[in-house]
C-alpha cells in the first residue's frame, strides 16, 4: 500500500560497533529503509563511494526492493563510516568528515517536481555542496518538509539549523537538541509550544530516550508517550530514526497525532530489542503491518 511519495534526503552510511560489526545505518536511510517495509516505496536521495562499502549498501536497497535512481556514485569520496561507541547504554559517534553524502551533486538530480513529504536532517548538510543540493530540492518541492535534528559536534551551527527551521513544517528533535536552539524554561510543554510558533511550524516532537517523547501540533493537540516499564533494551542506536519512520508514515496515511505518535512508540521500542537501526528480517514488520492495516 503506497500512499503520496516520501522524497528522503541525507546520509547513508555504516555504523561500526565495539564488537566489531558493522550495521547500515545513517539516519535519513534507516527512516527510509523502515518506510519501504511499510510498503511506502520512499525515493532516497544520498551519495556513496565507488568501493566494496557503497556495493554492498546499492546491493541491500535493491534485496530490500528500494528504488537506487537517485543513490549517485562517488569516485573520489569514501562511503560514509561512523564509529559507534556505548556508553551507559547510550551510543555515542565518531563522524568523519569528507564523506561521499557530504558532496550529494545537485545536477544530479532528477528534474522533476516532487510532492508528497520531504524528509531530510542536519547531518548530511554539514557541507556546502550537499546543502546546495537540498537547496534544489526543496525549490522543487510542492510538499510537507519533515526536517531530523541530529546536532553531532561539531558538524552543525545554529544559523544553518535555524535556516532548515524555517523552511520545516515539523520537526523532530531530542530534548537536548531543542536545549541547544532555544533557552527552556522548565516547562517543555510551553517551550515546545513556544518553538512551533517561533517557525511557524504544524508540529514539533520532542524525543527523551528512555522517558518517551512529546507532541504539540498548531491545533493545539499536547500528546505525550512512554514505553513500557519492562522493555527489553539491546541498543538506542536508531531508536529516534524509527520513531520518525513512523511520524512520516502517520503524516502520510492521514492518521492522528495521538495514534501516529503511540505506533512510533511502539515500534521504536521493538527496534532497541535488536542490534542496530536496520532490521533485515520482513518479519520484524509483519506485526505492525497487520495491526495498523497497511496490508489492505
Amino acid at each position: 500500500m503506497t500512499n503520496k511519495p516520501i522524497t528522503v534526503f541525507g546520509e547513508v552510511l555504516f555504523d561500526h560497533f565495539p564488537d566489531g560489526s558493522c550495521v547500515l545505518g545513517g539516519a535519513p536511510f534507516n527512516a527510509a529503509w523502515h518506510l519501504q517495509a511499510f510498503a511506502q516505496a520512499p525515493r532516497f536521495i544520498s551519495r556513496i563511494g565507488r568501493d566494496p562499502l557503497g556495493d554492498a549498501i546499492e546491493a541491500a536497497m535493491r534485496a530490500w526492493g528500494m528504488a537506487v535512481s537517485g543513490l549517485q556514485r562517488d569516485s573520489e569520496h569514501p562511503t560514509g563510516s561512523v564509529q559507534v561507541m556505548i556508553d551507559d547504554g547510550e551510543p555515542r559517534y565518531a563522524i568523519l568528515p569528507a564523506q561521499a553524502y557530504d558532496f550529494i551533486a545537485a545536477d544530479e538530480l532528477a528534474v522533476e517536481i516532487h510532492d508528497g513529504l520531504l524528509y531530510h536532517g542536519t547531518l548530511a548538510v554539514r557541507h556546502e555542496v550537499s546543502r546546495r543540493a537540498l537547496a534544489v530540492l526543496k525549490a522543487r518541492h510542492r510538499g510537507k518538509i519533515f526536517l531530523d535534528v541530529n546536532l553531532r559536534a561539531p558538524w552543525w551551527k545554529k544559523d544553518d539549523v535555524r535556516q532548515l527551521l524555517d523552511d520545516a513544517d515539523w520537526v523532530k528533535l531530542n530534548h537536548h537538541e531543542l536545549a541547544e536552539l532555544q533557552p527552556l524554561s522548565g516547562d517543555i510543554g510551553a517551550d515546545m509550544r513556544a518553538f512551533q510558533r517561533a517557525y511557524g511550524l504544524e508540529g514539533v516532537v520532542v524525543t527523551y530516550g528512555d522517558q518517551g517523547a512529546l507532541a504539540v501540533d498548531a491545533a493545539g493537540n499536547h500528546v505525550n508517550v512512554a514505553p513500557a516499564p519492562a522493555l527489553q533494551v539491546l541498543d538506542t542506536v536508531g531508536a529516534g530514526d524509527a520513531f520518525a519512520a513512523v511520524l512520516l508514515l502517520g503524516l502520510n496515511m492521514g492518521w492522528n497525532i495521538k495514534l501516529t505518535m503511540e505506533r512510533a512508540q511502539c515500534f521504536a521500542s521493538a527496534l532497541v530489542g535488536r542490534r542496530g537501526a536496520t532490521v533485515q528480517d520482513i518479519g520484524f514488520y509483519q506485526p505492525f503491518m497487520e495491526a495498523w492495516a497497511l496490508n489492505q
